[in-house]
């Protein structure tokens, strides 16, 4: 199999993901959900991935649509479109499925996937992340993860529009 497929293969919808979890689960995976845009990968995502897929033995992503970035984000938003920062957030290792979401919220999402555990940035309290309900009334845990300094998507738009 080339390396292409095999990264185009993390690339799943609804179905194509519950048939992955009920083989994962079959095999006693520990599954790590987290979601977000991931329009510019910088280390600052390298870092708060990598830390979210040694929660478990396999990392979800709930990726936003194009749409909803625009939403969440502004207009100007995002810079890559969502096949794109879907393909190379499947690139990396660590990450096992990829999903697209356009809801405003990844609720629904996590309510599908049922993850182990939820895991978001450290500017949340776990209790305030979307999906603490679902995650920890089946006996999951939710964690967060301190960002890197000086990284986000934001700023190195910043810098661009700036040079």
């Amino acid at each position: 199999m080339s390396h292409l497929h095999t990264i185009e293969k993390k690339l799943m919808n609804s179905s194509q993901l519950i048939d992955q979890l009920n083989a994962w689960q079959k095999e006693g995976c520990k599954i790590v959900f987290s979601n977000g845009c991931f329009d510019i990968l910088h280390l600052g995502h390298i870092d708060y991935l990598a830390r979210a897929a040694d929660f478990g033995d396999k990392m979800v992503i709930g990726l936003n649509t194009d749409r909803s970035v625009s939403k969440i984000k502004g207009p100007t938003r995002p810079i890559n479109d969502e096949r794109s920062r879907a393909m190379v957030l499947a690139a990396l290792e660590f990450v096992s499925a990829i999903i697209l979401f356009d809801e405003p919220t990844p609720y629904e999402l996590i309510r599908l996937v049922q993850p182990d555990v939820l895991v978001k940035g450290a500017d949340y309290k776990p209790e305030e992340i979307v999906g603490y309900d679902i995650v920890t009334a089946k006996g999951g845990s939710v964690k967060t993860i301190p960002f890197v300094d000086g990284y986000s998507t934001t700023r190195i738009e910043q810098r661009i529009r700036n040079a």
